[in-house]
C-alpha cells in the first residue's frame, strides 16, 4: 500500500503529496514522526491537531488554521472508525498519517457540508498532543 507523504514536523501543518498508485482499499496508518509519551487507549479523551483532505483532492478540514487543538473521547465511536481504528495504541508526541476508506469514513452519505463524497477516501495527519484516561 503506497500512501501519500507530508511535509513538515510534529506541530507544522502538512502539505500532502499524493502517490500516482491505485487508492487504498483498506486503512492505511503510517507513523511519521514516532512519539515517547503515553499510550493512546481505547476509552482515552484524545488532544489533537489535524489535518484533513480528501485523497487527491483539497482540503476540508484542519485545526491548524484555526491556531486550537480539539479532544474527543478515542476507541469507542465517537470519531469516526479510521480515527478509532488508527489512533489507539499511538504515543502521545506522534504525528500520524491516516488514510481512511469511505466505510471506515463518513459512509455512503459522506458528509455533504465539509464538501465529503460518500466515496471519498480522506486523508488525515494527526498530531497526538495527549491523552487522558478517564
Amino acid at each position: 500500500m503506497t500512501l501519500p507523504s507530508a511535509s513538515g514536523g510534529f506541530g507544522d501543518k502538512p502539505v500532502l503529496t499524493f502517490p500516482e498508485t491505485p487508492i487504498p482499499e483498506d486503512l492505511g496508518v503510517e507513523v511519521l514522526v514516532q512519539g515517547s509519551g503515553d499510550t493512546v487507549s481505547a476509552g482515552d479523551t484524545i488532544e489533537v491537531n489535524y489535518y484533513g483532505q480528501c485523497w487527491g483532492g483539497r482540503m476540508f478540514d484542519n485545526s491548524y488554521d484555526r491556531g486550537s487543538s480539539i479532544s474527543f473521547p478515542i476507541g469507542v465511536g465517537a470519531v469516526i472508525g479510521g480515527w478509532d481504528d488508527g489512533l489507539v495504541g499511538k504515543q502521545v508526541g506522534s504525528r500520524v498519517l491516516l488514510s481512511i476508506p469511505p466505510h471506515l469514513g463518513y459512509g455512503p452519505g459522506g458528509m455533504p457540508a465539509a464538501g465529503i463524497r460518500g466515496d471519498d477516501t480522506l486523508v488525515f495527519v494527526v498530531d497526538i498532543i495527549g491523552t487522558s484516561r478517564r
